[in-house]
């Protein structure tokens, strides 16, 4: 959850606030990962790679080679309807009100997110841009207080929102080692961004994530604004004919408690079946292309706020 706003108090509590006796964890060390990895031989050669890999150690190489040569687009669509999902959480949207950065900037905010998460995956965590990354993303969280749920339950998403996406639309299954990377990974951010409590399990987490959910997910107006302004942006990508078609399509995508929490229309079971079609012909025809062999997820040049990124640019440069 990124956050900026010039005209927001500073807070003088902790950025994340956790109870008194939440367990406050130290960063593990671990190999960054390879800039220069290579596939074996055939389609499948990364995940052959991926099988050679031990996921607790090599977690930062495992999630790269998924989310940078696998499954890039799924990657990137999975975690806009991740961050999406966590706008049905009345405490956060009414942070994120208060900020007005949906309101004024929601495209400099969405590439802000987009691209340091893509650092931290491109580079590894305690690489150079990847501390930038982190302290640019700490910097922005502590002008606020946070609850350590709310940023617990955010990470949550980042490790299981992808996972679910491409095992429903992705051109082939994830490997198991490609599901706890991604745990092992957003766990050790997590700790580097001082949040608290976070489960040592990849079950922990996920059981932690559904029962948040449905404790937390509820209708407020905040929601209804965030949510708002989030499907505005995305009509925003397309052709202004197109914004009914783009809406009616999040609306399918969605699920109905999230549509509850936002006060939207349920969306219709035939678009889904639509939607869903179409995103999964996609993978057919992506299933036939060769591997890949550059990684596309330390940049996205076409984002909207950065022209040309990472040329000229610097993490320290996002979200100021």
């Amino acid at each position: 959850m990124t956050t900026t706003g010039p005209r927001a108090k500073r807070s003088r509590k902790p950025a994340v606030v956790a109870s008194p006796e939440a367990r406050i964890e130290k960063a593990g060390t671990f190999p960054g990962p390879d800039r220069d990895p290579h596939p074996k031989a055939g389609r499948n050669g990364w995940l052959k790679v991926i099988e050679s890999l031990d996921p607790v150690t090599h977690h930062q190489d495992i999630l790269r080679i998924t989310a940078g040569y696998e499954f890039p687009w799924d990657y990137q669509r999975s975690l806009e309807f991740a961050l999406f999902r966590t706008y049905c959480v009345p405490t956060i949207s009414e942070l994120l009100a208060r900020t007005g950065e949906f309101e004024h900037r929601p495209q400099k905010r969405y590439d802000d997110t987009s691209l340091l998460m893509a650092e931290l995956i491109e580079h590894g965590y305690d690489a150079e841009r990847g501390r930038e990354s982190l302290r640019n993303i700490n910097r922005m969280h502590g002008k606020y207080s946070i609850d350590n749920d709310d940023m617990l339950y955010v990470l949550s998403t980042f490790v299981y929102d992808p996972l679910d996406w491409i095992d429903n639309y992705g051109w082939r299954r994830l490997h198991p080692k490609e599901r706890l990377a991604s745990f092992y990974f957003y766990r050790q951010v997590g700790i580097r961004m001082g949040i608290k409590d976070i489960p040592e399990s990849f079950q922990e987490f996920h059981r932690f994530k559904l029962e948040y959910e449905r404790k937390m997910f509820d209708y407020s107006d905040d929601n209804h604004a965030i949510g708002t302004y989030t499907l505005e942006l995305f009509k925003s990508w397309y052709p202004k004919a197109l914004g009914p078609g783009v809406e009616k399509v999040v609306y399918s995508l969605i699920d109905d408690r999230m549509a509850r929490a936002f006060g939207f229309p349920k969306g219709s079971p035939r678009m889904r079946a639509m939607s869903e079609g179409a995103l999964r012909m996609r993978s057919a025809l992506v299933r036939r292309f060769p591997k890949r062999r550059v990684s596309v997820s330390g940049g996205n040049a076409t984002n909207r706020t950065y022209p040309g990124y990472p040329l000229g640019y610097r993490p320290r440069d996002l979200g100021v």
